[in-house]
């Protein structure tokens, strides 16, 4: 195996994933480095005590015939679950919540969790990685998927083309708060437990018990708009929670307990680019790929995961 290609992934979300994936089933070497606690980026699901949470995306729908097959092995496999059909497309989540079905994925690779990149440099047609804990990893190939800003910064000292480099700097996220909160009784939220709120400070709000993915107390996520979010941002957690639980209190109909924050930055991606994933050989052979490049679901980065490995192997063919 003295031809195997070694490939470094930044970032153990969906694009990651299913671009680390792609590259296994070719034969290559595959790491991926990670500065979360756990696999899946925005695929998020929190527990606190009896109670589970999806605070990140909420469901993913199908439409392309390659997600579709995925999908239906993920069924088989019972990972993912039908939660309800809504303007022709069932909506789908994870069994125990989103963040089950990064969990299986990521199982056969070798993933580094807490582990972030501090540097990237290429050298001789290769990469080199450094990380905030001193560690170095090299690789004939890279693929980038956090965040377009996250990553411009992580690769600022490499000479990218102008081209790549510009459709980069064009792409741009909404941020979100998030509120996790566990009510004393049932919610009042509508079957099958949740509802889209056009105007105001929420947009969404999920019944989690409903949702099936959590016992105990009901557990409710909130998500703010995107204008409330970029108002509020460096505001206290507190301060975030009461107004944007108050905002949905007849929706509760019990009342609230407890309740945690999460702060999104780059939550949805509202400028994306024209192609499914961007592919540079300069300074060294790289692939960008994530929502912000297929459209802002978890359809658009598996299909960007999938184009991106595509490339590579074309590349290296």
């Amino acid at each position: 195996m003295g031809d195997q290609k070694f490939c470094l992934i930044v970032g153990a979300g969906m694009a990651g994933l299913t671009a680390a994936e792609e590259l296994l089933r070719s034969g290559w070497q595959v790491t991926i480095l990670d500065k979360g606690r756990r696999p899946g980026g925005r695929m998020a699901t929190r527990t606190v005590g009896e109670t589970r949470f999806d605070h990140g995306a909420q469901f993913f729908t199908v439409r392309d015939h390659r997600f579709e097959q995925r999908v239906n092995a993920w069924l088989s496999a019972g990972w993912v679950k039908p939660w309800f059909e809504a303007e022709g497309h069932t909506r789908y989540c994870g069994v125990d919540g989103m963040n089950r079905i990064a969990l299986e994925l990521a199982k056969p690779f070798d993933v580094r969790l807490e582990t972030t990149v501090q540097r990237t440099e290429a050298s001789g047609n290769r990469w080199r990685i450094h990380t905030q804990a001193g560690e170095t990893f090299e690789a004939d190939a890279l693929v980038m998927t956090p965040p377009i800003p996250q990553t411009l910064a992580l690769l600022e000292t490499c000479l990218l083309s102008s081209e790549t480099r510009s459709v980069l700097e064009g792409l741009s996220y909404q941020p979100c708060f998030a509120v996790l909160a566990t009510l004393t009784g049932p919610s009042a939220i509508p079957s099958p437990g949740c509802i889209q709120l056009p105007d105001g400070p929420v947009t969404f709000l999920a019944d989690n018990t409903q949702k099936g993915i959590s016992t105990g107390p009901t557990a409710v996520t909130i998500h703010a708009s995107p204008e409330f979010t970029r108002e509020f941002f460096h505001a206290t957690h507190d301060d975030v929670a009461k107004r944007l639980i108050d905002a949905v209190l007849p929706w509760l109909g019990s009342t609230p307990r407890e309740w945690q924050v999460h702060r999104w930055k780059f939550s949805l991606a509202i400028q994306t680019a024209p192609e499914p994933c961007l592919f540079s050989k300069s300074p060294a052979p790289v692939a960008f790929a994530g929502d912000a490049l297929c459209g802002a679901r978890i359809e658009g980065a598996f299909l960007s995961g999938l184009a991106a490995a595509g490339r590579l192997l074309q590349n290296f063919a």
